[in-house]
């Protein structure tokens, strides 16, 4: 559900109100009772996780962690530091 930001244009007051998309927006003032009670534009508030999209990715060509692994001979897996790969 979204965060609406709210301000009444009599007394000033300021809050945030979690609402549905579906809901009616507020129309009185928590604080005073007056009908003036507005919501307000505000940034978006969203948060990317995870490894995210970059300007390089898809660019053709491994990535940096592909070339690390096929330059040290070994499985990505064991990482060289198993039987099958002596030291």
């Amino acid at each position: 559900m979204p965060i609406y930001e709210y301000r009444c244009d009599s007394c000033g007051f300021q809050k945030e109100h979690l609402q549905k998309m579906s809901d009616a927006p507020l129309t009185v003032c928590p604080s005073c009772n007056a009908d003036s009670y507005r919501k307000q534009l505000s940034a978006a508030g969203f948060q990317l996780k995870g490894t995210g999209w970059y300007a390089t990715d898809f660019k053709g060509g491994p990535s940096a962690s592909a070339k690390a692994a096929e330059s040290s001979g070994a499985p990505a897996g064991c990482g060289g530091a198993c039987a099958c790969h002596p030291g």
